[in-house]
């Protein structure tokens, strides 16, 4: 398990996590200190515990927003591909379809044609 020292809110600390996750960690507490950084700015010196948690409650907001995101996309995901297996399934009809007019035209052709094979050989003879 990794260790990672941290600033947050001008206090270091020491966090765990897992190898290879340093770099995250990091930058998950510049962003938790860059929003207690911006709430001093607009709300003054209303406390580091305050400011902290109003700091927390914020990205907890961000990261609940994007699961109903990703939830709606999914939905519009699963929805497009319903209707792009449904094309495909119209347009593997519509060939069947075509196939069969072709079949049934050329079977029709070929009985002109022998028709006409017939008539002209019977004129001839």
């Amino acid at each position: 398990m990794a260790q990672v020292n941290v600033s947050i809110n001008n206090r270091n600390y020491r966090m765990a996590c897992n190898d290879g996750e340093e770099d995250h960690l990091r930058g998950l507490a510049v962003r938790l200190n860059g929003l207690i950084d911006q709430f001093r700015v607009e709300f003054g010196e209303i406390g580091d515990a305050r400011l902290t948690v109003m700091a927390a409650i914020k990205m907890a907001d961000d990261f609940d927003s994007a699961q109903r995101n990703m939830a709606r996309l999914q939905e519009e995901l699963a929805r497009m591909t319903a209707a792009n297996e449904a094309a495909h399934e119209a347009i593997d009809a519509a060939q069947d379809t075509a196939a069969r007019a072709v079949a049934e035209a050329t079977t029709r052709v070929n009985a002109a044609i022998r028709r006409l094979a017939l008539g002209s050989a019977e004129t001839a003879g």
